[in-house]
């Protein structure tokens, strides 16, 4: 008995150990994934339409996003079915980190709007080629008591990202096209050792970590009803978070105009970086709690609080407070979110595939927000938005509500 203890009691161990050590690699790939696309999409590629297209750059940079998220959410539904059924992903993810390198090095050198157009709409598919095998390798590499902490360590992506569109864009760092070079350089360093050392990467789960799914989830009826909670309730707090990404600045300087880009820019590096051990405590504290969903909530009705504040907001103060609130309960929720899906995806075969469905709540919004905006801001101005805005988090608390089991 006592040597049946003690190799279980290694076995155990080492799964522990592993388990660790593939977190580690996961997160740092995130991360690489994360910096992959934020310093080009918020600064290297504005710079780059503004250059080609004179004064409609506006016109011509909302064609190409539109197209890119288009492409990014065919693309990435596409290629993680692609993974489900080769029962591969690091094939995948090697091969989308060199194309989507390989088209960001070209892009300097394009002297053509409907070129770049194209050139982005390619490297969007080659970059979702990477994220959709890299996002459901997480559900086949972490059991469900380590989903928390994974969670967590995802909110550093965000943060790593914005600090790399200000490290490759130091004054007298580097030139146009060397910018472009940092951002694959640093991209390869961090997902190629979850390449090398992560495993293959498939569709299965070891039958450990089957016995740990939640006794609720066999009932078909409870599964679809946390699903579609789960994804209406992302789709709400990213409608949120895309309001604010795109009219944050256009606010502050309303309420204030001593606002600049450059502070407006460090109050979001420092949201993001206050949010990542926020949403690794948090995250922990589900994992030990064993009550993945109660964060979610608790963060969607705080985020409901931040928005109510920045609604009421007439001084600069309790704006960048309401701010900093949503800002960082916001990013633990999505951080959380991200990871508690792999939780109560109905088919673990087709993980990638429904994956790529709950990537649509991150496109969707980018459709959405244009017509909210220009509906209630001419007219009503800010307030207005933020009180819709407010409706919307505070909903997304209602549908994490727990449900009843079956």
């Amino acid at each position: 008995m006592a040597r049946i203890n003690a190799a279980e009691a290694a076995s155990g161990e080492k799964r522990c150990n592993s388990a660790g050590r593939f977190l580690a690699l996961y997160a740092l790939a995130w991360a690489g994934a994360t910096i992959a696309y934020t310093p080009f999409l918020t600064i290297l590629l504005p710079v780059r339409a503004e250059l080609l297209a004179g004064g409609q750059q506006v016109q011509w940079l909302a064609a190409t996003t539109f197209a890119g998220a288009m492409a990014a959410s065919l693309g990435n539904i596409a290629f993680g079915w692609l993974s489900d059924l080769s029962g591969q992903r690091r094939i995948w993810v090697g091969l989308g980190l060199v194309l989507s390198g390989v088209i960001l090095l070209l892009i300097p050198s394009i002297e053509r709007l409907p070129v770049l157009i194209a050139a982005v709409i390619g490297w969007q598919l080659a970059l979702n080629m990477m994220m959709a095998p890299l996002s459901a390798w997480a559900g086949d590499g972490v059991p469900d008591r380590h989903k928390g902490i994974l969670g967590g360590l995802l909110a550093f992506a965000p943060a790593l990202g914005a600090f790399s569109g200000a490290f490759v864009t130091i004054p007298g760092l580097a030139e146009v096209q060397m910018r472009f070079v940092l951002v694959v350089m640093i991209t390869c360093a961090c997902v190629v050792p979850l390449l090398v050392f992560g495993g293959r990467g498939g569709a299965g789960r070891q039958e450990a970590d089957l016995l740990e799914r939640d006794v609720r989830f066999d009932s078909a009826q409870w599964l679809r009803l946390t699903v579609t909670r789960m994804w209406f309730a992302r789709l709400l707090v990213q409608i949120t978070v895309v309001s604010l990404f795109a009219y944050l600045y256009i606010w502050f300087r309303s309420i204030d105009r001593s606002f600049t880009d450059s502070s407006v820019a460090r109050l979001l590096s420092f949201v993001l970086l206050l949010a990542a051990p926020v949403a690794l405590w948090a995250g922990r504290w589900a994992d030990l709690a064993g009550r993945p969903i109660a964060p979610l909530r608790i963060c969607a009705i705080v985020s409901g609080a931040g928005l109510a504040l920045m609604a009421l907001a007439n001084d600069p103060e309790l704006a960048m407070g309401g701010y900093i609130v949503f800002g960082i309960s916001s990013t633990v929720f999505l951080s959380l979110h991200s990871a508690q899906t792999l939780r109560i995806l109905p088919n673990n075969a087709r993980r990638g595939r429904d994956l790529g469905f709950f990537n649509l709540t991150n496109t969707v919004p980018s459709l959405i927000v244009p017509s909210l905006t220009l509906a209630l801001v001419p007219a009503l101005g800010f307030p207005a938005l933020f009180a819709v805005l407010t409706i919307f988090a505070l909903s997304a608390a209602f549908l994490l509500r727990r449900p009843s089991r079956p």
